[in-house]
């Protein structure tokens, strides 16, 4: 599990702007500028009015004093359920996860190294095995749920993710076993789809990369609470990857 969360401070979103801030009303009644540590369009979890989770911070050198952790989003197929905003834990929570062997297919390796330059990428990690060799992997983190119930990625555009997709072909074709993870961190996603609709360059790829050899696996997160308030995240769920495109 990956643990480690300040006591996480809840709140309401008003709105998000300018990329990296988001303003946010407190419990208290006090509202704060948070820092928004996700690069991406965030479609369908920049919800202003939903209930939102902000890690604060004493550090002075720092200009904003929070971070946007959590949303709470509505599901009109089940209970409220929590999606992780920051893209920079998606890494590491997947890395948890690695070093706990809690995602079967990539268990039992000797050793792991983050950001492994291969050719003119780098990709996040790469498992090393006297036995079972190596294995080179690419972390995306997905949010996005549309409104046909499914999961899927990228949010926008993804020119990096397609680059990074042409890497894992060239090794799947030299003989190496490579691995897309989707690290699926929103409790509402049940399953994960290339987004045509949005990017249909990467799900093009992804398809290449798939036919090439590249393993592509999904795992959810699974938010745990203490008293409602969320201490940590276990990357434990393997949801089904699917081929179809939004209708």
């Amino acid at each position: 599990m990956l643990g480690g969360y300040p006591e996480l401070v809840p709140g309401t979103l008003l709105k998000r702007y300018k990329r990296f801030l988001a303003d946010v009303r407190l419990d208290d009644g006090r509202e704060v500028v948070a820092h928004c540590p996700n690069t991406g369009s965030m479609k369908a979890v920049n919800v202003p009015g939903c209930r939102v989770w902000l890690s604060p911070s004493d550090n002075p050198k720092r200009k904003l004093a929070w971070t946007w952790e959590f949303i709470e989003l509505p599901q009109a197929d089940g209970p409220v359920a929590l999606a992780s905003v920051h893209t920079g834990r998606a890494n590491r929570i997947v890395e948890a996860a690695l070093e706990a062997g809690a995602l079967a297919p990539l268990a039992g390796y000797a050793t792991l190294r983050r950001e492994v330059k291969v050719a003119d990428a780098r990709l996040d990690f790469r498992l090393d095995d006297p036995e079972q060799g190596r294995v080179y992997i690419e972390v995306k983190q997905v949010t996005l749920k549309e409104q046909d119930g499914h999961g899927y990625f990228p949010d926008s555009v993804s020119v990096r993710g397609t680059k990074h997709l042409r890497s894992l072909q060239a090794l799947a074709e030299q003989g190496e076993r490579a691995v897309l993870l989707f690290c699926v961190a929103h409790e509402g996603i049940a399953d994960v789809a290339a987004a045509a609709h949005i990017d249909a360059t990467y799900a093009a790829a992804l398809g290449e990369a798939a036919a090439s050899g590249v393993e592509v696996l999904a795992y959810g997160i699974e938010v745990v609470r203490e008293q409602g308030r969320p201490i940590g995240v276990r990357l434990n769920r393997s949801l089904p990857v699917r081929h179809a495109s939004f209708i």
